[in-house]
């Protein structure tokens, strides 16, 4: 869908500054009750396991920390009620992955903070949804991955069509909730 310019507001700045979230999520919240939040930030940090320092290991919980932030506000902007929260993961949190071994570690966190959401809401309006996509042919992946061919990176999912089987999963009329999508590539 192609949205008019007076359709849609975009924010910008740090997800894990705890003000740009409140701030952000307060404004949302006035134009009406917030339906979908889907957290889908990651920093790259591909490294061998020596190689990495404490900037590395920051960089790479800034997603963590802006899951955590985003899902709370919008969490009490909506009285925990009626939300969709879809966290949007790798699947580096299913598996260790050489030379990725802080990435991975970040997800893994992201996906405890998951499960833990999901534990804490079962039974209630709130749905929480996990989504381990792996591989995507983006320049995120391309330009932190010196060790993947550029050969083997083009064989990489589409962003568009993962967007697609996301989106299905959560926004569809079927009185189920899927609660983990794991999507992986086909094989070259």
């Amino acid at each position: 869908k192609t949205f008019a310019a007076d359709e849609y507001r975009a924010f910008v700045g740090d997800i894990s500054d705890e003000s740009f979230v409140k701030n952000s999520v307060a404004a949302i919240s006035k134009i009406g009750h917030i339906d979908l939040l889907i957290n889908n930030a990651g920093q790259p940090s591909f490294k061998v396991p020596t190689a990495y320092e404490a900037a590395d290991v920051d960089k790479c919980l800034k997603g963590l920390k802006g899951m955590v932030l985003w899902s709370v506000e919008t969490l009490k902007a909506d009285g925990e009620q009626n939300l969709k929260i879809a966290n949007v993961m790798s699947t580096a949190a299913t598996r260790g992955n050489p030379n990725e071994s802080v990435y991975c570690a970040t997800k893994w966190g992201e996906k405890g903070y998951t499960k833990s959401l999901q534990a804490a809401y079962k039974g209630t309006s709130v749905k929480i949804v996990g989504v381990y996509p792996g591989g995507i042919d983006t320049p995120f992946y391309r330009d932190s991955h010196d060790y993947v061919s550029e050969e083997k990176q083009h064989t990489f999912m589409r962003a568009d069509q993962l967007a697609e089987v996301i989106l299905f999963n959560l926004v569809n009329k079927a009185n189920l909730t899927v609660t983990d999508i794991e999507i992986n590539r086909n094989p070259a």
